[in-house]
C-alpha cells in the first residue's frame, strides 16, 4: 500500500502494542500512575505454565517497554501492573490484563484474556475500495450474525458469520436491494455485561467492547476460530473484500465511549488495572462519570485515549480496509476536561482532518447521557450525523399524527415540518455541509422494526427480563386500531399502506438514507424495542416471506432505483432562492390545488397534502426533474398537477397505494385534475 502522513494527536505514543524486530518483538504500553508492569509468556506447550516473566522499563513519557525473543508471532501474553491506591486509582497486581493494542485476543479459563501476537499479512490482490459518493449511498444496517443466520441460500456452516455476510447469495442480495454500504454493528472484541449473564442472557448487539483492534471471534467459522485469533481476522478481511468485489463499502458502528470493564464494581480487564486514573473519567472523589449508561466513560480529553482511537481508525481503515465508521455516543468523544461538548475538541478536528483518512465516511451518532448530550447538527463539516429530528419528524407525520386525526378529527401540525425533513433538514445542518450531513432513517437497530412501528402502540419487552420496565416509551408508533398481529384485512392494509409511505420517506429524502435489514420486507420483532439481549430468532432475520412481504421488498428496490435514477433526489448542497447552485436541487413547493404554497398553509393541520417539485442543477450527471405529491391523511382528496414552468407533462413511476410497483401507462398533463387517495405518496418524472 501507498505510504501516508499520519496526523497524530501526539508523537508521544506512537507504536503502541506490539511490534516485530530481528531478535523477536518490543512491546510499549502506557501508564501515568503505575509503579510497574510486567509481560507474563506463556508456554506454548503448557498453557498454564509462564514460561517467561519479562518487567517493562518506563520512559520519561510514561511509556513502558520490553523487548523479548520470545514474543513472535503465535505467543500468547497478559500483563499485569501494580501501583498506588489513590482514590482514582484501582490497580490489582494479580489481575491479567489485555493489552489495549492487541491484535488478537483467546479466551482462557472461562473469564480469562490473552493477547496473541499475529501475522496480518493478507493478500487483497487488485479489490480497491468501492469510494461511493456520499449523495449515491443508501446505507443498510445490519448485524452479522443476526442478518444470515436463517438465510436458507448460505450454506450451514456459513450463516451466522463473517464469511456468510459475504458469501454471493448475501451480496447478490444486496446489490438487487440497491444498498450501496453494510453498516454492522459492533465487530470489535465485545463480552455481555454481568448483569446479563446473572439473568442467563447475553448482549447480542455488541455495545460493550473489549478491545478496539481485535475483531469480535464469535462472528468468524467454527473452522477461523479453531485455526486462532489469526485466522478470524483474516476471515474478516476476506469479507470485505468479497464485499468490495461486490461494489459494496463496508462501515463500522464503534464504541470508543465506554468499555466492557462497566462501573466501579466491573471487572478488572485491560485500561482499569493498566491506568484508571488516566482512561476513564472520575469526580474528585474518584467516582466514574458517566455519559454512557454504561457504567464507565472513555476520557477523549485525555491525549493517550486520542492516540488510541486514532490509531484503532487507522488500523481498520488501512489493515483491514473499511471504507467508514458511525461512532456511538459521539458526542462523549467531544466532552473537554471539564465535560463540555466542543464541536472542534482536538479529537473530533484529527478524526476528519487526518490525510490518512481522507475519504473514509465519519458518521456520529450525535448524542450522548451527559448535560447537553443532544447535539444534532452541530458538528463540523466532514462528518456526517444520524439525523433523530427527521426519525421524530417522519414517524408523526405517519403514525400518531394519523392516529390523533382518527380520535380528534384533525392532525397536530401540517406538512411545513415534514417538508423541511423532505428536502434535507436545512433548519438542523449548515449550508455549508448540506444535506449529505444528514444519515436520515426511520429505524435502527435500537427501537421498533418498521413494520412494528405500524403494528403496536407500546412496547412489548417482557422478555428481556426487566419487568417491561427496559426501552423507550416514547416510540411514534401507531397499530392502525389493533395491538399486534390481526385477522383484520382492513387494519393490515392499512400498515402495509403506511410502511410504504414510511419507506418512501426515506428513499426520496434529500440526504443520505438508512434502512435497517429486514425493514425491506417487513420483519418483525414481536413489538420489542430493545431486543439487545436476544441472540435467537427473534432478531434474527426472517428469510421465509409472504407475499404481502414480496411485495413490500420489491418496492423498496422500485424505489432505491429511482433514487439511483433522479438526482434530483439526492441534492449534494442546499438551494438558494434565486440563485442556481450547482448540485443542489431547486425546490418549488405547491399545495392541493397547484398553487403555490402560502406561509399560513405550512402549518395548518388541516393541510396534510403537498406537492413537491425538484429540479437537478447538475455538476456531472444529467438533468432531471421529479413531482412528489405527498397526501397525509386517510381521506382521499382532489389534486390539481401545478402549472410548471417547461414542464408539459407528469409520467407517474410509484404510487404508494399499490402493493407493489407496478408500470402505469399515460401521462399527466400540468393543471389536469386527479383524486388520489388516503394516505398516499406518488411519484411523477416532469418532462
Amino acid at each position: 500500500m501507498t505510504s501516508v502522513i499520519r496526523v497524530s494527536v501526539s508523537s508521544t505514543f506512537r507504536d503502541l502494542g506490539v511490534r516485530q524486530t530481528k531478535t523477536g518483538g518490543e512491546i510499549r504500553v502506557f501508564s501515568a500512575h503505575a509503579e510497574g508492569i510486567d509481560m507474563l509468556l506463556y508456554d506454548s506447550v503448557d498453557p498454564n505454565h509462564v514460561a517467561h516473566r519479562v518487567p517493562l522499563q518506563k520512559s520519561r513519557k510514561n511509556i513502558w517497554s520490553a523487548r523479548s525473543e520470545h514474543l513472535r508471532v503465535g505467543a500468547e501474553y497478559a500483563l499485569q501492573a501494580w501501583g498506588p491506591s489513590g482514590v482514582a486509582d484501582s490497580f490489582s497486581p494479580e489481575a491479567l490484563l489485555i493489552d489495549p493494542y492487541a491484535r488478537g485476543l483467546t479466551r482462557f479459563a472461562g473469564t480469562q484474556w490473552r493477547n496473541v501476537v499475529i501475522d496480518t499479512a493478507f493478500d487483497w490482490g487488485t479489490t480497491e475500495k468501492p469510494q461511493i459518493d456520499l449523495d449515491k449511498s443508501v446505507i443498510y444496517e445490519a448485524h452479522v450474525r443476526g442478518l444470515t443466520k436463517q438465510n436458507p441460500n448460505i450454506p450451514l456452516e456459513l450463516r451466522g458469520t463473517y464469511a456468510g455476510l459475504a458469501h454471493p447469495a448475501m451480496t447478490s442480495y444486496l446489490k438487487d436491494l440497491g444498498i450501496t454500504a453494510v453498516e454492522l454493528l459492533p465487530i470489535h472484541a465485545f463480552i455481555s455485561e454481568q448483569h446479563l449473564l446473572n439473568n442467563g442472557t447475553v448482549n447480542y448487539w455488541g455495545y460493550n467492547t473489549l478491545n478496539f483492534f481485535t475483531p469480535h471471534a464469535e462472528y468468524a467459522t467454527h473452522a477461523a476460530r479453531v485455526d486462532g485469533p489469526g485466522a478470524v481476522l483474516r476471515e474478516v478481511k476476506q469479507m470485505v473484500r468479497d464485499l468490495h468485489e461486490a461494489g459494496l463499502e463496508v462501515i463500522l458502528d464503534v464504541v470508543f465511549n465506554h468499555t466492557a470493564e462497566e462501573g466501579q464494581m466491573g471487572p478488572k480487564l485491560s485500561f482499569r488495572g493498566l491506568d484508571n486514573a488516566t482512561y476513564y473519567r472520575h469526580d474528585a472523589d474518584g467516582n466514574y462519570i458517566d455519559t454512557t449508561g454504561c457504567g464507565n466513560t472513555l476520557n477523549a480529553a485525555e491525549p493517550v485515549v486520542q492516540q488510541l482511537i486514532i490509531d484503532s481508525l487507522h488500523y481498520w481503515a488501512d489493515e483491514v480496509r473499511v471504507d467508514g465508521f458511525r461512532f456511538d455516543l459521539a458526542v462523549t468523544l467531544g466532552r473537554d476536561a471539564d465535560g463540555v461538548y466542543r464541536k472542534d475538541h482536538p479529537l473530533l478536528e484529527a478524526i476528519r482532518s487526518d490525510p490518512a483518512l481522507a475519504g473514509v465516511k465519519m458518521i456520529a451518532e450525535p448524542w450522548d447521557l451527559g448535560h447537553d448530550g443532544w447535539q444534532t447538527g452541530n458538528f463540523e463539516s466532514g462528518w456526517a450525523e444520524w439525523n433523530d429530528r427527521y426519525r421524530d419528524r417522519v414517524r408523526n407525520f405517519w403514525l400518531p399524527d394519523i392516529a390523533q386525526a382518527r380520535e380528534k378529527g384533525v392532525a397536530p401540525t401540517g406538512v411545513g415540518g415534514f417538508a423541511t425533513r423532505l428536502a434535507g433538514s436545512s433548519n438542523t445542518f449548515s449550508g455549508e455541509r448540506g444535506p449529505i450531513a444528514s444519515v436520515n432513517f426511520i429505524t435502527a437497530h435500537d427501537g421498533f422494526t418498521l413494520a412494528d412501528l405500524t403494528t403496536y402502540n407500546t412496547k412489548h419487552n417482557i422478555g428481556n427480563g426487566e419487568d417491561n420496565r427496559d426501552g423507550a416509551n416514547d416510540n411514534r408508533s401507531f397499530n392502525h386500531g389493533a395491538e399486534g398481529p390481526t385477522d383484520d384485512v382492513s387494519i393490515a392494509t392499512a400498515r402495509r399502506r403506511t410502511m410504504r409511505n414510511l419507506m418512501g420517506t426515506l428513499l426520496l429524502s434529500g440526504g443520505i438514507p438508512m434502512m435497517t435489514a429486514g425493514d425491506e420486507f417487513g420483519r418483525t420483532q414481536h413489538g420489542n424495542n430493545n431486543a439487545y439481549c436476544h441472540d435467537s430468532p427473534l432478531t434474527w432475520v426472517n428469510w421465509e416471506l409472504q407475499p404481502w412481504q414480496e411485495d413490500l421488498l420489491a418496492t423498496t428496490k422500485h424505489l432505491t432505483r429511482m433514487r439511483r435514477e433522479n438526482p434530483a433526489l439526492r441534492p449534494i448542497r442546499f438551494g438558494i432562492f434565486g440563485e442556481r447552485v450547482p448540485s443542489a436541487s431547486q425546490v418549488d413547493w405547491y399545495n392541493a390545488h397547484g398553487r403555490t404554497m402560502t406561509s399560513e398553509e405550512w402549518d395548518d393541520p388541516h393541510n396534510r397534502t403537498l406537492q413537491y417539485v425538484v429540479a437537478s442543477t447538475p455538476q456531472s450527471e444529467a438533468f432531471d426533474r421529479i413531482l412528489m405529491v405527498v397526501h397525509g391523511t386517510e381521506q382521499a382528496t382532489d389534486i390539481i398537477l401545478p402549472e410548471h414552468p417547461e414542464v408539459k407533462f407528469y409520467e407517474p413511476l410509484w404510487l404508494s397505494s399499490h402493493a407493489a410497483p407496478r408500470d402505469i401507462p399515460g401521462v399527466l398533463r400540468p393543471g389536469e385534475k386527479f383524486t388520489v387517495p388516503g394516505m398516499t405518496i406518488m411519484l411523477f418524472n416532469a418532462e
